[in-house]
């Protein structure tokens, strides 16, 4: 009782100047307690590693398309990288996407609470490295251990598919924003894992490319993939929705779209992308 009171005690010293009035109106207080997670590539995360009842809330995208949660998941509590929204769920251990919420992360650590960060990674290594940290931070290494085995056991799967094939199909990757996906990018590391051959990557582009119409009409793949275009967010930057260069591509017999929660940022839906992948090379090699 006496540490909760100096915890609280510290809480006002260090966050109350910055707590909008509205956050602590008068409707019913969430529970206490549990993981929080702030982000899309965060819940990934925590869902793959915190059972359901130690799960506080989500983000705030867990009810939108974009989000891969389960159904049971999107009638929890949500949560952004603020400090004011943190501060009032009051959570044992918030989680932070990449590159989130540090103002609100030293606040809340100022406070004595528990907080942990995803780093930006763009392979699978950098997803066992990510399950591995959250773990021990959620003194849930046991689950880590196993989710980075299954990971493993996966990708070595894929292998055997891989080697049983004839050949390696060219795949291209292209975004509803127009963008493609060239070496060192996690869409690169999918690619790869399924057994293709990506062409963007083939063609000397590395990182995360821009729309470029001129790219997009001079494309040849066997097989296309996209993402973000059912299950995203339109607006202007959606560039390939609406750009006549992009038609003949996204009218491709061989289209295959993977579903945008696999791949928010690597985490540990990145595999399933790769399988999703893997499944479309092997229709397509049944189909030559």
């Amino acid at each position: 009782m006496y540490s909760a009171f100096i915890r609280r005690a510290g809480l006002c010293i260090s966050a109350c100047a910055f707590i909008a009035a509205e956050a602590w109106a008068d409707d019913a207080a969430p529970p206490e307690g549990g993981v929080v997670s702030t982000g899309l590539c965060a819940d990934a995360y925590v869902l793959a590693l915190v059972p359901r009842a130690d799960i506080q809330a989500l983000s705030w995208q867990v009810d939108h398309p974009v989000s891969a949660a389960p159904d049971w998941a999107r009638a929890l509590p949500v949560a952004s990288a603020s400090a004011e929204a943190l501060l009032r769920l009051d959570p044992d251990m918030a989680v932070f996407s990449p590159g989130e919420g540090q103002r609100a992360r030293t606040m809340l650590e100022r406070a004595g609470y528990g907080v942990a960060g995803l780093s930006w990674g763009e392979d699978f290594a950098s997803v066992r490295a990510n399950l591995s940290r959250l773990g021990e931070q959620l003194g849930r290494d046991a689950e880590a251990d196993a989710a980075i085995a299954d990971l493993d056991r996966r990708l070595q799967a894929l292998q055997v598919r891989s080697r049983a094939r004839s050949g390696r199909p060219r795949l291209a990757y292209v975004s509803a924003s127009g963008g493609s996906a060239g070496l060192g990018t996690y869409v690169d590391a999918a690619i790869v894992a399924a057994g293709g051959v990506n062409v963007t990557a083939e063609a000397g582009a590395s990182g995360w490319t821009r729309s470029d119409p001129e790219f997009a009409l001079g494309l040849e793949a066997d097989i296309l993939l996209t993402s973000f275009f059912a299950d995203g967010y339109a607006g202007r930057l959606s560039r390939a929705r609406y750009h006549s260069a992009y038609h003949r591509l996204l009218d491709s017999p061989v289209r295959v779209d993977i579903p945008a929660g696999y791949w928010p940022c690597a985490g540990p839906g990145l595999i399933d992308a790769a399988e999703a992948i893997a499944d479309a090379i092997d229709a397509w090699e049944e189909g030559r």
